[in-house]
């Protein structure tokens, strides 16, 4: 292990591997068109920062940090618009405490699990524990402690077993102006400090997870997104609530394919359903989440508009028709389309139905407001604002 690092063939290995990313670009069955070709080689760089986020930084069990590891500006695995991602590296056999005040964010859940993001074996993943918002006991201000440790604790406690290797942080947020993230620290209880210098090991450790994160787990994203797009255009069934396997507890899936092409609209109807949160939003080729600061390619609970029969009514166009619940498919004739509902009293099943796009204002209600351009500037500019706020730039 030394030896690489001291010979260079550590570095050897991960230009290798950076190299080798290119095919997720320039493969035949990859869409060519300018646009594709230019988020293509974005979305590597994009893939490539978070990995390095999520393998140096946040790469030490012993000295863990949380690190955001998607986020709008670095988008990837069909990431939830609404969501701040957050990652930190345990151990099964350490205890950890983590603080903090807990903000306002509409959820949150901490999620202990096995495996690696990027290790390709979604599947194989296995959810060690969990605690949500709900379970959350917190003082008056919003403070609180959680402890994680092989065994039992009093207060919040998080189970830790001999496979346990990542914490996922999810902290959902509806009204994008008004909710906050929370403010938060993670340490392994009983770290010596200072913090022990560097070793050759250990980098050479983290630079192999990144070289693993650059070809497998690349390749896995890859897969799944080939996946739900090869599914048959216009149909999402929806999934029953997920109890683990890394999912988010409690959340019920629907992704699949959406097409619009030139001249045309579709029309996405659900009936959402009593439930904690719920979103509908597009995703490109690449399986990251269409520009969703400066356009508007998702919607939420707390930012769509429902009809006077509590029908949901979204108008996916190339072109702003002038309703409020405009979906933008940002140039794409083709992509992913993912809908969420967290906690649902019921799962109400989505439809689809594509018009001319001349024609939207008759497969709508009578009642459906107009939008007027420069209303839409002020909104748009007021969710890009809204956006920076939250992530903390």
């Amino acid at each position: 292990m030394s030896e690489r690092v001291l010979s260079g063939q550590i570095w050897r290995d991960f230009v290798g591997a950076l190299e080798s990313m290119e095919t997720l670009v320039l493969a035949d069955d990859v869409p060519a068109r300018p646009q594709d070709r230019a988020e293509g080689w974005r979305y590597l760089l994009r893939f490539l920062g978070s990995g390095i986020r999520v393998v140096v930084p946040a790469g030490d069990p012993d000295y863990p940090e949380f690190c955001r590891m998607i986020e709008n500006g670095m988008s990837w695995g069909l990431d939830n618009p609404d969501c701040n991602y957050s990652w930190a590296r345990v151990r099964g056999d350490a205890r950890y405490r983590i603080g903090g005040n807990r903000g306002t964010a509409r959820h949150l859940e901490f999620q202990v699990n096995t495996g690696h993001f990027g290790d390709g074996n979604v599947g194989g993943w296995r959810t060690v524990s969990s605690i949500h918002g709900r379970e959350l006991v917190s003082e008056r201000d919003g403070s609180f402690e959680i402890i994680l440790s092989p065994e039992p604790h009093e207060g919040n406690w998080m189970k830790l077993d001999e496979d346990a290797s990542f914490l996922l942080l999810r902290q959902y947020m509806s009204d994008w102006e008004t909710e906050r993230p929370a403010d938060l620290f993670i340490e392994r209880i009983d770290a010596e400090y200072p913090q022990p210098a560097l070793t050759p090991e250990r980098i050479a450790a983290r630079m192999d997870e990144l070289v693993m994160w650059l070809s497998a787990g690349a390749r896995s994203w890859e897969g799944m997104s080939k996946l739900i797009l090869a599914t048959p255009a216009n149909e999402v069934a929806m999934t029953q609530p997920l109890e683990g396997n890394a999912g988010l507890r409690g959340q019920s899936y629907g992704l699949g394919h959406f097409e619009c092409r030139s001249g045309d609209a579709v029309i996405v109807e659900f009936v959402p359903p009593e439930c904690l949160m719920w979103s509908v939003q597009l995703s490109g080729w690449f399986w990251e989440s269409m520009e969703f600061g400066a356009r508007q390619s998702s919607l939420n609970g707390s930012q769509a508009e429902l009809d006077p029969d509590g029908v949901f009514r979204g108008v996916i166009a190339h072109e702003d028709p002038g309703v409020p619940n405009w979906i933008d498919p940002e140039g794409h004739e083709s992509g992913t389309i993912g809908i969420r509902y967290l906690f649902p009293d019921q799962v109400t099943q989505p439809t689809f139905h594509t018009v001319p796009a001349c024609e939207v204002r008759a497969g709508l209600p009578e009642t459906t407001p107009t939008v007027q351009p420069h209303e839409r500037r002020l909104s748009l500019q007021r969710r890009r604002r809204a956006l920076q706020l939250r992530y903390r730039y």
